[in-house]
Formats: structure tokens, sequence, C-alpha cells
């Protein structure tokens, strides 16, 4: 009984650690994408308000 039990903590804390990597991942990708989503509208934005020299 006790084994058994064991075995279902040890399970338990692998899903969770699973789950908090996946959840740190996902965090970590989409701040990624964010960032270089605003870099480029910056960049964007740069390029539309700088006035054209002749």
């Amino acid at each position: 009984m006790e084994i058994s039990f064991l075995n279902y903590l040890a399970l338990a804390a692998l899903v969770m650690l699973v789950a908090v990597t996946g959840g740190v991942g996902y965090l970590t990708l989409v701040d990624w994408r964010d960032r270089r989503r605003q870099e480029r509208e910056k960049q964007e934005l740069r390029r539309t308000t700088t006035p054209k020299r002749k």
C-alpha cells in the first residue's frame, strides 16, 4: 500500500514539474515574440515619422 502511494506521489510530482516547465517555456516564448513585435513597430514608427531629406 505504501509503495503505490509513493509511486502516485512521484508521478504527481513529475506531472507538476512538466506542467510548470511547459508554462515557463510558453510565457518565455510569448514574451520574446511580444518584444520582437514591439521592436518592429518602433522601427516602423521611426521610419514613418522621420522627415525625409532632399
